[in-house]
């Protein structure tokens, strides 16, 4: 394949990951800080901005980590735990910086902060990028993408939580109720995209 045929490959693959296969709203990975940080917008974009860097980093660590070593040594059965051990020190290292420059927005974090070590989109994507036997280059292109996409959508469902506070739900529909509502008509919107990867 040449470089631009790659090249090309490498942004579908960011394309199809956040907004055709985004990994919240088709699969419902993370969907526990999704629904618990996404009522409020700065909250929102600073959890999908964390993810963004542990997916990220995640990925760059844990490809070379299985490739390089695990397949070699013949402890392939091993890869979830080793990924695990990975995104758990990551979140470490990501909640400290966080505490140290922004003790206000850690506190609004709160739980859902080392919450990131079991988020299932992180960990998911590691998975995916060896189960898929991609290469280093298509693997970093679905980490970009599907963080990209987390981000994406838990401020666009904080934006559209926001504004329904200001309008008068039903008393039954109030909170997480009307939450998984909109996460529904949001996944439909965005299967209409799915025409973007065909």
């Amino acid at each position: 394949m040449g470089a631009y045929a790659y090249f090309v490959s490498f942004l579908m693959a960011i394309v199809s990951s956040m907004l055709v296969d985004n990994v919240v709203l088709s699969r419902f990975y993370g969907i526990c800080s999704f629904i618990g940080v996404g009522n409020k917008a700065k909250s929102a974009v600073s959890m999908g901005l964390a993810v963004t860097f542990v997916i990220i980093l995640a990925s760059l660590v844990c490809w070379p980590i299985y490739n390089y070593i695990l397949v070699p040594a013949g402890l392939t059965f091993m890869d979830t735990v080793v990924y695990i051990l990975v995104i758990a020190s990551l979140v470490q290292v990501v909640g400290l910086f966080i505490k140290k420059y922004s003790p206000a927005l850690y506190k609004s974090l709160g739980i859902y902060l080392p919450l990131i070590t079991t988020n299932c989109a992180v960990l998911g994507v590691a998975q995916s990028n060896t189960d898929q036997a991609l290469d280093f280059g298509m693997s970093m292109a679905n980490a970009i993408g599907t963080s990209l996409g987390f981000l994406l959508v838990i401020f666009v469902f904080s934006c559209i939580r926001t504004r329904l506070e200001a309008y008068p739900v039903p008393r039954a529909f109030k909170g997480v109720p009307i939450a998984l509502i909109t996460a529904a008509i949001m996944a439909m919107a965005f299967m209409g995209l799915s025409g973007i990867g065909a």
